[in-house]
């Protein structure tokens, strides 16, 4: 008999709230600050936020598929689930409720959970032109994974499902062997290969997800009430090699309250979809191995579980999310060059995609929901207030690393970029220590250094300095040059 694979996936994910009266309150740009994390974030929200839902949602299902896991241990059918959980969840975890890690580690512990992979900050990095901060929380994530389950992902889910071709070539030369994204590119049960790549795509059955996720509890829906038994039927009468239901794990307790019978459904769905001998659970990495992909599937666009437009305006639908998009992508560089790990964490921060989705204002149905997610009270606050640390944030950097106006980008002729740049008078000290000495001549003969310094850092001193190294050459350069730049950032300070 054709069996058909379903695979029982969850995002698992809480975002770190800023102070939504930051900018109203005449915080920005405050001399004294202990701590700039606190400054920004609203800890105490947060906190009852995460602990609100620790105790409505996480734990109760959590003890419910764990439940469900040992009914079936030792069945040739055994039951699995997969989750993927973001860095600031477990962050958060660990701080605030450190019994919700408990029973994660108890799952993963079973041998019947799957742990896939995702941006550390669940972030829009993989939209920045420059992957290496996308590279560096995908390491971030993958590191902290073993770190508390001693599990190595395969699977990887970028955050919200987006997904493009340029997207799968990537996550594929990081060595995943399988991507999730959303079913609306291709009949969803089925096992896809993108182009120039050797990685699986997995595709998300939204309606059948939905109907959990979105209309469990709608009165006015035709098939209500949906019961496991209901639910498993239709499982059962859908053709295709797998079928992928992948929601919120909030969807449980927190979206679809208590009292609509969700957590019943999920305690009998198993036994239920078990009654058909059709069917079996395996986790996205068993379907990636047992699967092989039916066609080539190329998705130029980038695509998303978000919305009924499945794309990215769900966070770059506005000039309003572009502009807070561009500026805090537009940071990366000064603040990297901080060296602070303070400031890279805070900037990270700043990057969990949520605080964009709080800016959207197309209103209608996907507003209403974006509005029961937003701790504001209109959109138009979530960017003043996102925009006002931002830009606080701006301020700080200059003061740290003395950020300049434009960045110095090296050559050693013209048009012949090195691809190294600069930001700052911190950044060009420690560039200056690597930087060939052709790059180095190059520019020291033409003045380029210290026309910089004066025109871009408004450094006069130290162009002065700089334009009587024209005639040095070697490591002698390097050194004088290294000198007087470390002299103007001990002055600075």
């Amino acid at each position: 008999m054709f069996m058909t694979l379903i695979s029982l996936c969850f995002e698992v994910h809480q975002p770190i709230r800023l102070k939504k009266n930051f900018f109203w309150e005449g915080l920005p740009l405050k001399e004294v600050v202990p701590d700039l994390r606190e400054f920004y974030f609203d800890g105490s929200e947060n906190r009852r936020i995460f602990e609100r839902v620790s105790d409505k949602c996480y734990l109760p299902a959590n003890g419910v598929i764990l439940e469900c896991i040992k009914r079936w241990d030792g069945s040739d059918r055994p039951f699995s689930v997969a989750y993927s959980l973001s860095g600031v969840f477990l962050e958060q975890c660990k701080k605030f409720r450190p019994d919700v890690l408990d029973s994660f580690v108890r799952l993963v512990d079973t041998g019947r959970v799957e742990v896939m992979e995702q941006t550390y900050y669940h972030s829009l990095a993989s939209l920045y032109h420059d992957k290496r901060e996308f590279h560096e929380e995908v390491r971030m994530h993958k590191e902290l994974i073993w770190e508390l389950f001693g599990v190595v992902p395969t699977t990887f889910e970028n955050t919200e499902l987006i997904y493009n071709d340029e997207i799968a070539r990537t996550v594929d030369g990081m060595g995943y062997r399988a991507i999730f994204t959303e079913g609306v590119v291709a009949d969803p049960n089925h096992i896809y290969r993108p182009p120039n790549t050797d990685i699986s795509l997995l595709l998300r059955n939204y309606k059948l997800t939905d109907d959990i996720g979105f209309r469990f509890s709608s009165h006015n829906w035709a098939e209500y009430p949906l019961t496991a038994d209901k639910y498993a039927n239709w499982l059962s009468a859908t053709p295709g090699q797998c079928i992928n239901i992948f929601c919120d794990y909030e969807t449980f307790g927190e979206h679809q309250w208590v009292d609509t019978g969700i957590f019943e459904f999920l305690r009998h769905l198993p036994d239920e979809v078990l009654k058909h001998d059709n069917l079996r659970f395996a986790t996205p990495a068993e379907i990636a191995r047992q699967i092989i992909p039916e066609r080539e599937l190329s998705v130029p666009n980038h695509v998303s579980w978000a919305d009924l437009e499945r794309d990215t305006s769900c966070w770059l639908g506005n000039a309003l999310q572009q502009a807070c998009f561009i500026y805090q992508n537009r940071l990366e560089a000064p603040v990297k060059e901080s060296r602070d790990a303070d400031f890279i964490s805070i900037w990270r921060t700043l990057g969990i995609s949520d605080h964009l989705y709080y800016i959207f204002t197309h209103g209608g149905g996907p507003g209403e929901v974006h509005s029961y997610f937003s701790p504001y009270g209109i959109p138009y606050d979530a960017s003043v207030t996102y925009f006002s640390v931002l830009c606080d944030l701006h301020y700080r950097l200059k003061k740290k690393v003395h950020l300049a106006d434009s960045p110095f980008l090296f050559a050693t002729g013209v048009d012949q970029f090195t691809g190294e740049l600069v930001w700052s008078l911190a950044g060009l000290q420690e560039a200056l220590k690597t930087v060939s000495i052709e790059a180095l001549q190059y520019h020291s003969e033409r003045g380029d250094l210290a026309f910089w310094a004066e025109t871009s850092l408004a450094e006069p001193d130290l162009a002065s300095k700089l334009s009587k190294f024209s005639k040095l050459k070697g490591e002698r350069l390097r050194k004088s040059l290294l000198k007087a730049v470390e002299l103007a950032l001990s002055e600075a300070k």
